[in-house]
């Protein structure tokens, strides 16, 4: 993971350090490279990827609008946090998908929730499970399964590549796979969030409508709430 910060007061850049150090440290976890960038010029000529980015939008020259709209051209999986005391640029940040809105001055308990969140979305989108099948075993991104199916004594991990018969039970994928963007539906059915396409009380439909899963009823309103969750986490 590399985390940028770009703003051109080098007081906030420096708090925004000091306090993901003090999260990675609170959650006893190897803090990852952080860059500090006094200008949107010089993020924008940085050639590297970042995985997370607080931006701030009033700064000299390109401002922070201009430069979060690039880079998520470039990278659509960047998760964006605007920093910044003028609310009134919400709606136009909010039109190239930030992950959260800060703002000045920075209170920790917030930015601890937030920066959990973001976490926890970065390994979504990161994370690599093992698909073990009877010829072998597959490594993919948990973000490229669609759904798990269970079919009597069948398990199926149906992904964007193709199917696969996994060897595991329904119960190991459930205690597998992120939390966050995954929902046992039914019995017989996981869910990834990513790729529904909609659903009523009945029924869960994925991937542009060539899937579907059974959605039981008393589970309803617990998996739209964790649903609406997660597209508030990746708007």
């Amino acid at each position: 993971m590399r985390i940028a910060i770009c703003d051109d007061d080098i007081l906030v850049s420096e708090q925004i350090e000091c306090l993901i150090k003090t999260f990675f440290e609170t959650k006893r976890i190897k803090c990852p490279e952080i860059i500090i960038f006094s200008s949107g010029e010089s993020l924008l000529a940085d050639k590297e990827a970042n995985d997370i980015l607080f931006l701030d939008i009033e700064m000299p020259g390109i401002n922070g609008i201009y430069v979060g709209k690039e880079l998520k051209k470039a990278n659509d999986r960047i998760i964006i946090f605007i920093v910044t005391s003028y609310p009134e640029y919400l709606d136009e940040a909010m039109r190239f998908h930030v992950f959260r809105y800060l703002s000045k001055p920075l209170e920790k308990q917030r930015f601890f929730r937030n920066m959990n969140d973001a976490v926890d979305l970065y390994n979504a989108i990161t994370v690599k499970v093992p698909v073990e099948t009877k010829q072998g075993i597959h490594t993919l991104l948990a973000s490229s399964i669609i759904m798990i199916e269970a079919q009597g004594r069948s398990v199926t991990v149906h992904t964007t590549l193709h199917d696969f018969e996994s060897v595991h039970t329904i119960q190991y994928w459930l205690d597998l796979l992120p939390k966050n963007c995954f929902f046992q539906t039914h019995r017989s059915f996981i869910v990834n969030f990513e790729h529904i396409s909609d659903f009523d009380h009945s029924l869960v439909h994925l991937a542009d409508n060539q899937f579907q899963a059974y959605l039981t009823k008393r589970k309803y309103s617990a998996f739209k709430g964790a649903y609406l969750l997660y597209l508030e986490s990746t708007r």
